[in-house]
């Protein structure tokens, strides 16, 4: 079974997303800003992570630019979730290290999909 971290701030977000992931049968794990996620991160090291940008401390792009430079957690895709939907919010997010970025609201329809997609890859 996948583990699958979601780094996000809002208690709502989480819900919905860990909700959803759990119900298509996935294990998942949640902290609530970029520096609690990258701490996670590299303990569990999970097979995938759904991360928002806007965060107090270490936001989204921060964390995921020190995963994706860390050996350790590199190679854990990281999905961008976010309201930030501007195309050059899109640009940074993927030269951060993300390896998708989707605007928010996602359903828990296209949240399942891309996970399986990704993790299919």
């Amino acid at each position: 079974m996948a583990l699958i971290l979601i780094v996000d701030d809002s208690p709502t977000e989480v819900h919905v997303m860990k909700k959803a992931l759990e119900k298509s049968g996935y294990q998942t794990a949640t902290a609530n800003d970029g520096a609690e996620g990258v701490r996670m991160a590299r303990e569990m090291t999970p097979d995938l992570i759904f991360m928002d940008v806007v965060m107090p401390g270490v936001n989204g792009y921060q964390a995921t630019r020190t995963l994706a430079n860390d050996p350790k957690t590199k190679t854990i895709p990281i999905i961008m979730v976010t309201s930030k939907g501007q195309e050059t919010d899109k640009i940074w997010g993927l030269r951060q290290g993300a390896v998708d970025y989707m605007v928010k609201p996602v359903s828990p329809d296209q949240l399942v999909a891309k996970a399986q997609a990704t993790l299919a890859a």
